[in-house]
């Protein structure tokens, strides 16, 4: 009698389950597996990214009163800088090779004219604008040291806040680099730092935003977000707007905080609940901000306004690209995959011009090649990428003028510091002026 119970249960879970469209006890995949492919019908249908120029011959012309060093790090826009050297002298300030510095998005810190980075095993390093280093200090234990941690910076006039992928955070003095402070995490830390008077901003691998006091390092508040269990080691990005901190997550959700208690005021999915397990390959470039909108794209051929006071979206357009974009008054700047420059109006989203910056390598090269990002200075642009060579591009034209060879390796995003560019790499920051 068992027997014929347990057989009518199979079969009931088999014509009830399996074959049931609507039922949830096999995933979507499974389903799909069983059927006649040839009638299979694609619901989501990637879109090709861009891969011809469009209106190259149309100029642009930025205003003197765009071209100014406008950089705000609350709303990870760099703007434009009056910056416009000829790039002839190379020199270095060395370290210690970092493994995987690939994989990674280092940013490189100025405080006043010095240079503040990272070695392989975790040892700040301080230089002055001569190359000397200032000073050196390590916080780490033996064990640590191991484990070879990745920093991230976020400094005021007097300190600088470290956290790690090894759940570390601690304080230190920016003039004596002495620890004031230090303190740890259940989760290691993949974001962007935010200094806002009192206290700080990161987010950890457990897509949860944590405040933290600056004067003691204990935690005020966290909010939690979606947690996976895949870690991806894009960073995370935030910024701080009037009373608000926004932030991204690892599978895309867009949230606002009050930054006085934690309080969620809105929170804005950018990925479909549908196609879920897409969102564990997801990059997001930074968020950026004017403001009033946030600006951000990313690898699933996806760029999006969203309207800061609503949080709904303005907008959306065909990039494909997880490099921070520049707005420059009406304009967004950003480079894609492909190696494509393009300019977008803010306002409406549309795609006014694009350029091929990539012409210049052999097809069969190109396809190797990526962005790792971009700076606007005068009437330049200038592109890193993972292959070691700085694009120069007019941006009248939007066509690149020339190349320098830094390396062979990837190397950093570029950063501007008064009449010098910067580019980290795994074993040294380049100075080009």
């Amino acid at each position: 009698m068992n027997k014929i119970i347990s057989f009518s249960l199979l079969l009931l879970l088999i014509t009830g389950c399996s074959f049931n469209q609507s039922s949830k006890f096999w995933t979507k995949t499974e389903i799909i597996q069983e059927e006649n492919k040839t009638n299979i019908e694609k619901i989501f249908v990637e879109e090709e990214a861009l891969s011809q120029e469009f209106n190259p011959d149309l100029k642009i012309d930025l205003k003197i009163d765009s071209v100014k060093n406008n950089f705000n790090k609350d709303y990870n826009n760099p703007g434009t800088s009056y910056f416009d050297n000829d790039l002839k002298d190379i020199s270095k300030y060395k370290f210690s090779k970092i493994d995987n510095f690939e994989q990674y998005e280092p940013e490189i810190l100025f405080h006043q004219n010095n240079l503040i980075f990272f070695d392989n095993k975790g040892s700040i390093l301080k230089f002055n604008e001569k190359k000397n280093l200032i000073w050196k200090k390590n916080y780490y234990s033996k064990s640590e040291k191991k484990f070879k941690p990745i920093l991230q910076f976020a400094s005021n006039e007097n300190f600088l806040v470290v956290a790690d992928n090894v759940a570390k955070i601690y304080k230190v003095d920016l003039n004596t680099g002495e620890l004031i402070w230090s303190t740890s995490n259940d989760a290691p830390f993949n974001s962007q730092i935010k200094i806002f008077k009192d206290k700080f901003f990161i987010i950890d691998f457990s897509n949860t935003l944590r405040c933290y006091s600056l004067e003691d390092g204990s935690e005020l508040w966290s909010v939690n977000t979606q947690n996976t269990l895949i870690r991806s080691k894009k960073k995370l990005s935030l910024v701080i707007i009037d009373d608000k901190v926004i932030f991204n997550n690892s599978i895309g959700d867009i949230s606002a905080v009050n930054l006085n208690n934690g309080q969620l005021l809105w929170q804005l999915p950018t990925q479909s609940t549908l196609i879920f397990e897409s969102a564990f390959s997801l990059k997001n470039s930074n968020i950026v901000s004017d403001g009033k909108n946030l600006i951000f794209s990313n690898n699933k051929n996806q760029m999006f306004s969203i309207d800061i006071s609503s949080g709904s979206f303005n907008w959306e357009a065909k990039v494909n690209s997880s490099i921070a974009p520049i707005i420059v008054d009406n304009l967004i700047f950003t480079v894609s995959f492909e190696g494509y420059l393009i300019l977008i109006e803010k306002k409406s989203g549309n795609i006014i011009k694009v350029t091929d910056i990539f012409d210049g390598f052999q097809s069969d090269d190109r396809k190797n090649i990526l962005p790792t990002g971009f700076v606007i200075g005068l009437n330049k642009i200038y592109v890193s990428t993972n292959i070691g060579r700085l694009l120069i591009i007019e941006i009248n034209s939007g066509k690149t003028i020339s190349t320098l060879k830094i390396d062979n390796k990837s190397i950093s995003k570029p950063f501007i510091l008064n009449d010098s560019l910067f580019v980290a790499k795994d074993n040294a920051i380049i100075k080009i002026n």
